[in-house]
Protein backbone atom coordinates (compact mmCIF):
# COMPACT_ATOMS: atom_id res chain seq x y z
CA UNK A 1 0.00 0.00 0.00
CA UNK A 2 1.66 3.19 -1.18
CA UNK A 3 0.84 6.18 -3.16
CA UNK A 4 -2.41 6.85 -3.96
CA UNK A 5 -3.44 3.22 -3.00
CA UNK A 6 -5.48 3.34 -0.08
CA UNK A 7 -7.48 0.89 2.23
CA UNK A 8 -10.95 0.29 1.04
CA UNK A 9 -11.66 -3.05 2.94
CA UNK A 10 -10.17 -2.71 6.38
CA UNK A 11 -10.43 -4.30 9.94
CA UNK A 12 -9.78 -2.26 12.58
CA UNK A 13 -9.49 1.82 13.57
CA UNK A 14 -8.51 3.66 10.51
CA UNK A 15 -6.87 7.32 10.92
CA UNK A 16 -6.19 9.91 8.78
CA UNK A 17 -3.10 12.27 10.06
CA UNK A 18 -2.95 15.55 8.17
CA UNK A 19 -0.62 18.37 9.26
CA UNK A 20 0.89 21.72 7.45
CA UNK A 21 -2.00 22.43 4.86
CA UNK A 22 -0.80 26.22 4.97
CA UNK A 23 -4.17 27.87 3.24
CA UNK A 24 -2.87 30.60 1.32
CA UNK A 25 -0.15 28.55 -0.26
CA UNK A 26 -2.02 24.78 -0.19
CA UNK A 27 -1.33 22.08 -3.07
CA UNK A 28 -4.93 22.32 -4.81
CA UNK A 29 -4.39 18.93 -6.37
CA UNK A 30 -3.46 17.43 -3.22
CA UNK A 31 -5.91 18.67 -1.11
CA UNK A 32 -8.84 17.91 -2.99
CA UNK A 33 -7.12 14.07 -3.36
CA UNK A 34 -6.96 13.95 0.24
CA UNK A 35 -10.93 15.00 0.98
CA UNK A 36 -11.79 12.80 -2.00
CA UNK A 37 -10.13 9.94 0.06
CA UNK A 38 -11.97 10.88 2.84
CA UNK A 39 -15.40 10.68 1.24
CA UNK A 40 -13.78 7.34 -0.60
CA UNK A 41 -12.62 5.53 2.93
CA UNK A 42 -14.68 7.19 5.60
CA UNK A 43 -12.25 7.13 8.20
CA UNK A 44 -13.11 6.58 11.67
CA UNK A 45 -11.01 10.16 12.44
CA UNK A 46 -9.07 12.41 11.09
CA UNK A 47 -6.38 14.46 13.35
CA UNK A 48 -4.86 17.42 12.01
CA UNK A 49 -1.92 18.35 13.70
CA UNK A 50 -1.71 22.56 12.88
CA UNK A 51 -0.78 25.10 10.70
CA UNK A 52 -3.65 24.91 9.39
CA UNK A 53 -2.89 28.57 7.55
CA UNK A 54 0.49 30.06 6.38
CA UNK A 55 0.16 34.02 7.83
CA UNK A 56 -3.32 33.61 9.60
CA UNK A 57 -5.29 35.60 7.62
CA UNK A 58 -9.19 36.11 7.38
CA UNK A 59 -9.44 34.70 4.26
CA UNK A 60 -7.33 31.65 5.24
CA UNK A 61 -8.98 30.49 7.74
CA UNK A 62 -12.43 30.76 6.27
CA UNK A 63 -10.78 28.29 3.38
CA UNK A 64 -9.94 25.93 6.35
CA UNK A 65 -13.42 26.12 7.74
CA UNK A 66 -14.90 25.65 5.20
CA UNK A 67 -12.33 22.29 3.60
CA UNK A 68 -12.01 20.96 7.73
CA UNK A 69 -16.31 21.39 8.06
CA UNK A 70 -16.66 19.34 4.38
CA UNK A 71 -15.16 16.33 5.86
CA UNK A 72 -17.60 14.81 6.72
CA UNK A 73 -15.96 12.37 9.61
CA UNK A 74 -15.10 12.85 13.26
CA UNK A 75 -12.15 15.47 13.21
CA UNK A 76 -9.41 16.80 15.78
CA UNK A 77 -7.34 19.74 15.05
CA UNK A 78 -4.23 21.08 16.45
CA UNK A 79 -3.06 24.57 16.65
CA UNK A 80 0.54 25.68 14.84
CA UNK A 81 2.33 28.49 15.07
CA UNK A 82 1.28 29.84 11.44
CA UNK A 83 -2.15 29.59 13.01
CA UNK A 84 -1.40 32.24 15.95
CA UNK A 85 -1.96 36.24 14.40
CA UNK A 86 1.22 37.43 12.70
CA UNK A 87 -0.03 40.98 12.01
CA UNK A 88 -2.92 41.84 15.16
CA UNK A 89 -0.19 41.62 18.30
CA UNK A 90 -3.25 42.74 20.18
CA UNK A 91 -5.54 39.84 19.15
CA UNK A 92 -2.66 37.21 19.28
CA UNK A 93 -2.69 37.90 23.30
CA UNK A 94 -6.02 38.55 24.04
CA UNK A 95 -8.41 36.43 21.95
CA UNK A 96 -5.65 34.07 19.69
CA UNK A 97 -7.81 31.38 18.88
CA UNK A 98 -10.71 33.52 17.78
CA UNK A 99 -10.00 32.63 13.62
CA UNK A 100 -11.05 29.14 14.39
CA UNK A 101 -14.44 30.09 15.62
CA UNK A 102 -15.95 28.36 12.29
CA UNK A 103 -14.93 24.72 13.47
CA UNK A 104 -14.00 25.66 17.42
CA UNK A 105 -15.93 22.17 18.08
CA UNK A 106 -13.23 20.70 16.73
CA UNK A 107 -10.34 22.93 18.33
CA UNK A 108 -8.22 20.32 20.57
CA UNK A 109 -11.34 18.01 20.99
CA UNK A 110 -10.80 14.65 22.13
CA UNK A 111 -12.23 11.82 19.77
CA UNK A 112 -13.06 7.94 21.74
CA UNK A 113 -12.32 5.34 19.15
CA UNK A 114 -12.90 1.93 20.09
CA UNK A 115 -9.97 1.09 23.01
CA UNK A 116 -8.29 4.40 21.69
CA UNK A 117 -9.02 8.34 22.57
CA UNK A 118 -7.18 10.87 20.80
CA UNK A 119 -5.76 13.68 23.14
CA UNK A 120 -4.52 17.02 22.70
CA UNK A 121 -1.36 18.41 23.56
CA UNK A 122 -0.36 22.14 22.45
CA UNK A 123 3.16 22.84 21.68
CA UNK A 124 2.11 26.51 20.13
CA UNK A 125 1.83 29.25 22.89
CA UNK A 126 1.25 33.07 21.79
CA UNK A 127 4.54 33.97 22.84
CA UNK A 128 7.32 32.02 24.60
CA UNK A 129 11.08 33.48 26.31
CA UNK A 130 12.94 32.77 23.45
CA UNK A 131 13.19 33.88 19.78
CA UNK A 132 11.76 32.67 17.16
CA UNK A 133 8.14 31.94 18.70
CA UNK A 134 7.47 29.68 15.93
CA UNK A 135 9.10 27.06 17.75
CA UNK A 136 7.76 24.89 20.21
CA UNK A 137 7.22 25.07 23.70
CA UNK A 138 5.57 22.27 25.95
CA UNK A 139 4.27 24.84 28.94
CA UNK A 140 3.85 23.18 32.23
CA UNK A 141 0.24 24.28 32.17
CA UNK A 142 -0.63 22.65 28.99
CA UNK A 143 1.40 19.52 30.08
CA UNK A 144 -0.62 18.98 33.46
CA UNK A 145 -3.99 19.40 31.52
CA UNK A 146 -2.85 16.75 28.44
CA UNK A 147 -2.01 14.57 31.32
CA UNK A 148 -5.13 15.41 33.22
CA UNK A 149 -7.54 14.64 29.79
CA UNK A 150 -5.73 10.91 29.91
CA UNK A 151 -5.56 10.11 33.54
CA UNK A 152 -9.52 10.27 33.71
CA UNK A 153 -9.92 8.33 30.70
CA UNK A 154 -10.51 4.86 31.22
CA UNK A 155 -7.42 2.63 32.68
CA UNK A 156 -7.53 -0.22 29.66
CA UNK A 157 -8.17 2.92 27.11
CA UNK A 158 -4.79 3.53 24.60
CA UNK A 159 -3.61 7.05 23.82
CA UNK A 160 -2.64 8.69 20.43
CA UNK A 161 -1.45 12.38 21.57
CA UNK A 162 -1.39 14.74 19.00
CA UNK A 163 0.61 18.20 19.01
CA UNK A 164 1.78 20.63 15.79
CA UNK A 165 5.62 20.30 17.30
CA UNK A 166 7.39 17.26 17.42
CA UNK A 167 8.75 16.55 20.57
CA UNK A 168 12.65 16.63 20.42
CA UNK A 169 14.69 19.06 22.40
CA UNK A 170 17.60 19.28 20.90
CA UNK A 171 18.73 18.77 16.93
CA UNK A 172 21.91 17.52 15.86
CA UNK A 173 23.64 20.45 16.05
CA UNK A 174 22.42 21.25 19.56
CA UNK A 175 19.55 23.68 18.84
CA UNK A 176 16.95 23.31 20.90
CA UNK A 177 13.52 22.62 18.91
CA UNK A 178 10.56 21.87 21.44
CA UNK A 179 11.24 23.43 24.62
CA UNK A 180 10.17 21.24 27.66
CA UNK A 181 9.62 17.85 24.79
CA UNK A 182 11.81 15.83 26.79
CA UNK A 183 10.04 16.31 30.20
CA UNK A 184 6.61 15.94 27.86
CA UNK A 185 7.60 12.39 26.33
CA UNK A 186 8.56 11.32 30.02
CA UNK A 187 5.49 11.98 31.21
CA UNK A 188 3.81 10.28 28.52
CA UNK A 189 6.04 7.19 28.52
CA UNK A 190 4.24 6.46 32.02
CA UNK A 191 0.81 6.30 30.17
CA UNK A 192 -0.55 4.03 27.70
CA UNK A 193 0.67 6.60 24.96
CA UNK A 194 0.65 4.12 21.39
CA UNK A 195 1.92 7.14 19.48
CA UNK A 196 2.44 11.06 19.39
CA UNK A 197 1.60 12.65 16.26
CA UNK A 198 2.82 15.97 15.18
CA UNK A 199 3.44 18.13 11.70
CA UNK A 200 5.59 20.79 11.87
CA UNK A 201 9.01 19.70 9.13
CA UNK A 202 6.54 19.06 6.70
CA UNK A 203 8.38 15.41 6.26
CA UNK A 204 6.91 12.11 7.42
CA UNK A 205 8.44 10.17 10.12
CA UNK A 206 8.26 7.40 12.27
CA UNK A 207 10.84 6.89 15.24
CA UNK A 208 10.94 5.95 18.79
CA UNK A 209 12.06 8.39 21.40
CA UNK A 210 13.74 6.93 24.38
CA UNK A 211 13.07 8.20 27.49
CA UNK A 212 14.07 7.72 31.35
CA UNK A 213 10.48 6.14 31.34
CA UNK A 214 10.45 3.68 28.50
CA UNK A 215 10.41 4.31 24.98
CA UNK A 216 7.55 6.52 22.99
CA UNK A 217 7.25 6.35 19.43
CA UNK A 218 6.62 9.86 17.93
CA UNK A 219 4.85 9.77 14.22
CA UNK A 220 5.06 12.77 11.77
CA UNK A 221 2.61 13.74 8.67
CA UNK A 222 4.21 15.71 5.79
CA UNK A 223 2.82 18.59 4.06
CA UNK A 224 -0.65 19.21 1.69
CA UNK A 225 1.01 22.30 0.84
CA UNK A 226 3.36 23.85 -1.95
CA UNK A 227 5.65 24.25 0.57
CA UNK A 228 7.43 21.08 0.00
CA UNK A 229 10.71 20.07 1.78
CA UNK A 230 12.27 16.98 0.28
CA UNK A 231 9.33 14.92 -0.16
CA UNK A 232 6.22 15.55 -2.21
CA UNK A 233 2.93 16.33 -0.64
CA UNK A 234 1.50 13.69 1.76
CA UNK A 235 -0.62 12.75 5.00
CA UNK A 236 -0.76 9.48 7.25
CA UNK A 237 -3.17 6.34 6.83
CA UNK A 238 -2.74 5.27 10.47
CA UNK A 239 -4.48 1.27 10.81
CA UNK A 240 -5.03 0.75 14.83
CA UNK A 241 -5.66 -2.83 15.38
CA UNK A 242 -5.71 -2.85 19.03
CA UNK A 243 -2.09 -3.41 20.05
CA UNK A 244 -0.43 -1.43 17.63
CA UNK A 245 -0.55 1.25 14.65
CA UNK A 246 0.43 0.46 11.05
CA UNK A 247 1.35 3.63 8.96
CA UNK A 248 1.09 4.43 5.67
CA UNK A 249 2.36 7.52 3.99
CA UNK A 250 0.21 8.13 1.00
CA UNK A 251 1.05 10.74 -1.87
CA UNK A 252 0.22 11.31 -5.31
CA UNK A 253 3.56 10.09 -6.64
CA UNK A 254 3.27 6.44 -4.94
CA UNK A 255 6.26 6.99 -3.71
CA UNK A 256 7.02 4.05 -1.00
CA UNK A 257 6.66 5.29 2.77
CA UNK A 258 9.86 4.25 3.71
CA UNK A 259 11.32 6.54 0.77
CA UNK A 260 9.14 9.35 1.91
CA UNK A 261 10.03 8.89 6.16
CA UNK A 262 13.04 11.24 7.73
CA UNK A 263 15.45 9.05 9.62
CA UNK A 264 16.11 12.01 11.87
CA UNK A 265 13.52 15.14 12.93
CA UNK A 266 15.22 18.49 11.44
CA UNK A 267 15.57 21.78 12.92
CA UNK A 268 12.94 23.50 10.53
CA UNK A 269 10.72 22.82 7.48
CA UNK A 270 13.48 24.02 5.08
CA UNK A 271 14.65 22.00 2.36
CA UNK A 272 17.96 20.09 3.21
CA UNK A 273 21.22 21.64 1.85
CA UNK A 274 23.49 20.06 3.37
CA UNK A 275 24.82 16.61 3.24
CA UNK A 276 24.65 15.57 7.16
CA UNK A 277 20.95 17.08 7.31
CA UNK A 278 18.48 14.61 7.53
CA UNK A 279 16.33 13.82 4.35
CA UNK A 280 14.34 11.06 3.39
CA UNK A 281 15.48 8.84 0.79
CA UNK A 282 13.80 9.44 -1.59
CA UNK A 283 16.72 12.22 -1.99
CA UNK A 284 14.70 15.07 -3.45
CA UNK A 285 16.29 18.88 -2.61
CA UNK A 286 14.68 21.51 -3.76
CA UNK A 287 16.65 24.01 -6.09
CA UNK A 288 15.19 27.20 -4.27
CA UNK A 289 13.66 27.34 -0.58
CA UNK A 290 9.53 27.11 -0.23
CA UNK A 291 7.60 29.98 -1.00
CA UNK A 292 6.12 31.86 2.42
CA UNK A 293 4.01 34.70 1.11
Amino acid sequence: MAGMKGTADRTGTLIFHFSDIHFGLVDQDAIDWARAEVARLKPDAVAITGDLTMRARHREFDAATAWINSLDVPVTVEVGNHDMPYFNLFERFTNPYKRFRGMQDKVEAEIDLPGLAIVSLNTAPRAQPRWPWSYGFVTDHQLAKTLKAIDELQSDRKIVVACHHPLVEAGTRGKALTRGGDNALAELAKRKVVAVLSGHVHDAFDMIAETPNGPVRMIGAGTLSQRVRSTPPSFNELHWDGETIDVVVRNLEQVPTSDMQIDEVPEDAMPPRRPDEPVAPVGRVPAEDPPVH
